[in-house]
């Protein structure tokens, strides 16, 4: 990692909140891979061999009326990520009963409590998708449950999966960072319960889950939902995240036409988690 070359984008942003928790999203979901917040915006990273010059065509934020953002960007040596991480991260708490914290945090009061080292992947809980998505877990049943976490980014909705009870556990992401960073932190949390594999819902064949956790982009959702579908048990839970509300209409109809059912909706700064049933 040491000789690897990055493109860095600083953003300035009018006005900050919630565009710059949008903007890191979409980023994100275009292969950036490490954000700093700045007092003015943000500062995103993406290695210069997974970037092109059209790379910000999919930002749909930068088209917003309702936010102000400019940018610019050079190309920079290798990052010290952790200790840019360290100086940024802090720790959250969810409707007090689950902390997501760094292992330099001192331990929470909380029913779970999970330690992480994100590093570049995506998925804190800082964002509100994972946030709501943390949410869902917490409110249902995951007690023996078999479960897949589509799109796992650091791990952290596995890992709350198996503090619920969780026994069969399948975490899947196609980015190799995040791969390993989620086996990295399976392992400091203890969990004995989560498979960790690299790929897309080509993994899923042949495959059955009472509970499906995704939380990826709006594309990507509604491509693989007939995959998701096939795999989920009678009477089985999808919980979907990684698009706005503006997306709802065309999430529901897809799950609708394969048999779904919408029965709970989280809302989070235009964000929203939706809770389906088979």
């Amino acid at each position: 990692m040491s000789n690897t070359i990055y493109i860095g984008y600083n953003f300035q942003v009018k006005p900050l909140q919630p565009a710059v928790e949008i903007l890191i999203a979409e980023l994100g979901f275009a292969g950036f891979e490490s954000f700093v917040e700045t007092e003015d915006g943000v500062t995103a990273y993406i290695q210069k061999e997974d970037w092109h010059e059209h790379i910000l065509n999919t930002i749909q934020i930068l088209n917003s009326s309702e936010f102000e953002i400019s940018y610019e960007f050079n190309e920079i040596e290798q990052t010290n990520w952790n200790e840019e991480w360290e100086k940024n991260f802090s720790p959250i708490v969810v409707d007090e009963a689950c902390a997501v914290r760094a292992p330099f945090h001192e331990k929470f009061d909380t029913k779970y409590d999970i330690v992480i080292e994100p590093k570049m992947s995506f998925g804190t809980g800082h964002h509100e998708t994972t946030h709501m998505m943390i949410q869902h877990i917490l409110n249902n049943d995951f007690n023996g449950k078999s479960v897949l976490d589509m799109g796992c980014g650091t791990g952290v909705l596995a890992i709350l999966a198996e503090m619920k009870g969780a026994t069969d556990i399948d975490a899947i992401d196609i980015d190799n960072w995040c791969y390993l960073n989620s086996l990295e932190n399976v392992e400091r949390n203890n969990c004995h319960n989560i498979s960790v594999y690299e790929g897309d819902a080509s993994l899923l064949n042949d495959k059955q889950y009472d509970t499906i956790i995704a939380n990826i982009n709006r594309n990507i959702l509604l491509n693989d939902m007939e995959s998701y579908v096939a795999c989920l048990n009678d009477s089985g839970i999808l919980l979907l995240s990684g698009f706005y509300k503006d997306d709802i209409p065309i999430i529901k109809e897809t799950c609708n036409n394969l048999g779904l059912t919408c029965v709970e909706t989280i809302e989070k700064n235009h964000w929203v988690a939706l809770k389906f049933i088979n």
